[in-house]
């Protein structure tokens, strides 16, 4: 390896409104960095490393903090994602090479990978197998998810703004549903596949004139449609209108998922979800014959950075400067993490944790949390969430629309038309 010590970072998973912050946060801490000679970005996660897709972020931001400022305010993944899973290490010998190859070429001594539990897991092997082949590397895994289910964190970047826009999604529906003197219920299905916190997080659009969502449903207790539909009935008995937040995830008492199409795999194994809340609608509909509705906020949730929570972007951007920090201390096969200190006033301290603790695990929702009837949340995850949600964002905007950075990608996946047909 030359004296070179360079940096790459990779984004992995799905986007958040949040996940460009600590881009920012890497990329503003790597270039100050004396010991670190040049920046450079893989394009489409793990993959661009794969394709030798490769862009040098030293030439697009050095000295331009203004850019930096911009892409911190940037939602989804300025340098592209992908949902790639590299092989068992005893399969090393495509993958692993080719990769290991690439950071010998561009002289990296740092790799620093942003993503979920499925990233961490790919962060986890190549930990391993840089140790198993003695290459000089560190390797840093930078929290980023909206389901906040990692483990060793207290909440993770993403989250809050999701769960901003959430809570004022259902509020504004609320208003939405009050406006009719006659009797409705409106399901609203919510990301969340195993861990219901997105879902939870509705529970903050009530406030001293709303009750809305009067039920909520999640993944962590089992689901029994009896029981729904008894609920229905008993909030409809108290009021004209009920709003439900329900997660897509949402299982039996079996085990399986009451979504009426989850049938589909990813490249990970999961089920892909999606027909929960138009399932329950179909449900309603026949048992109590009012008007029903469903609405799935889907990919919104997600990419909604207008309405960003201003904690959770700094907090975003800490984690990046704090991730290049643990890389230059030598710390490798780790995660960074924040841990909430105090609650009101609230405040957060950081490190890190191994990443074997993190990948391919789930932190759900603890049974405390929940009502012993399945089917709204208590005070204590109220506590928890609002400091996640607090402050606004003050964007820049470009004939009324906001003005956020964008990288133009190169593919090197190229698709025929013969090969769509």
């Amino acid at each position: 390896m030359s004296l070179e010590r360079n940096l790459l970072v990779g984004q992995s998973g799905g986007p958040t409104t949040v996940i460009n912050a600590s881009l920012a946060g890497i990329i503003s801490a790597a270039i100050k960095n004396e010991n670190i000679t040049a920046v450079y970005g893989s394009v489409y996660g793990i993959q661009g490393v794969l394709n030798e897709n490769i862009t040098d972020l030293t030439r697009d931001f050095a000295g331009n903090t203004a850019q930096i400022e911009r892409l911190k305010h940037t939602p989804s993944m300025y340098l592209g994602s992908c949902r790639y899973k590299l092989p068992p290490l005893e399969d090393a010998a495509g993958d692993y090479d080719k990769i290991f190859e690439v950071f010998s070429r561009y002289s990296i001594h740092y790799f620093l990978y942003i993503g979920g539990n499925d990233s961490m897991d790919t962060a986890a092997k190549l930990s391993a197998y840089a140790e198993q082949i003695g290459y000089d590397i560190r390797i840093i895994g930078v929290p980023k998810t909206i389901d906040n289910d990692l483990m060793e964190i207290d909440h993770t970047p993403g989250f809050g703004s999701a769960a901003k826009y959430i809570a004022a999604s259902v509020l504004e529906m609320a208003h939405d549903t009050y406006i009719y003197d006659l009797p409705s219920v409106l399901i609203i299905e919510i990301m969340g596949r195993n861990a219901g916190w997105l879902t939870a997080s509705s529970v903050l659009a009530r406030n001293s004139y709303n009750q809305a969502p009067h039920l909520i449903y999640l993944p962590e207790t089992p689901f029994s449609t009896s029981g729904f539909i008894q609920d229905v009935k008993e909030q409809l008995g108290k009021r004209s209108q009920v709003i439900i937040a329900v997660s897509e995830g949402i299982k039996d008492t079996e085990g399986e998922y009451i979504s009426a199409q989850a049938s589909r795999i990813d490249q990970f194994g999961h089920i892909m979800l999606s027909g929960t809340g138009s399932y329950l609608e179909g449900l309603v509909s026949d048992a109590i014959g009012c008007k029903v509705r469903s609405v799935e906020l889907n990919v919104l949730q997600r990419c909604a950075a207008h309405i960003s929570s201003h904690t959770d972007i700094e907090e975003a951007f800490r984690l990046g400067e704090e991730a290049v920090l643990a890389a230059e201390q030598g710390q490798t096969g780790v995660m960074v993490t924040l841990n909430r200190v105090c609650t009101q006033p609230y405040q957060v301290s950081y490190g890190t944790a191994s990443i074997d603790k993190i990948a391919n695990m789930e932190k759900k929702i603890p049974a405390s949390w929940i009502t012993p009837s399945g089917n709204d949340v208590t005070n204590e995850l109220i506590q928890y969430l609002i400091p996640l949600i607090q402050g606004e964002v003050p964007l820049k905007y470009n004939e009324g629309l906001p003005d956020y950075l964008f990288l133009k990608k190169e593919s090197k996946y190229k698709t025929s038309r013969e090969d769509m047909a």
